[in-house]
């Protein structure tokens, strides 16, 4: 399988990048709301650049003024779910750090980097869990 690890040095290069990115659109948010698996480390992170306090973490239902975050943007499943949780999905913004390249990207998508390619990303918080599953 052909994987392509991130360090945690890029990780705070591409939080840098996106909250430079977030701050730049017109509105502010008071809250994070992210998925457990994948989505919270980066969350932190981007809360903490952002300086917001709160973060929501697998809700059932999403207010789109709450800025979603996730990993990455890969197959496009995870938006596909969860924009049908939003309340104003028009006004919903997703947050990764990576994108796929090649994908049809939402409108609603900000990002740091795209992919270089079709490889799987390891990142810092899932690396053993990507070990175990290649056993």
């Amino acid at each position: 399988m052909l994987y392509q690890e991130v360090d945690w040095s890029e990780i705070e290069y591409l939080v840098k990048n996106v909250s430079k990115k977030i701050l730049k659109l017109p509105r502010s948010f008071p809250s994070i709301t992210t998925l457990s698996r994948g989505g919270l480390v980066p969350a932190r992170l981007i809360a903490d650049q952002l300086g917001i306090k709160k973060i929501h973490v697998d809700k059932k239902r999403i207010s789109s003024n709450s800025l979603f975050v996730d990993d990455i943007f890969d197959t496009g499943n995870t938006f596909d779910d969860l924009i049908k949780k939003v309340d104003v999905p028009s006004k919903f913004v997703y947050v990764t750090l990576f994108a796929r390249r090649g994908k049809k990207y939402p409108t609603q998508l900000v990002y740091a980097k795209k992919t270089n390619n079709d490889a799987y990303v390891v990142f810092p918080w899932d690396k053993l869990e990507f070990e175990r599953s290649q056993k």
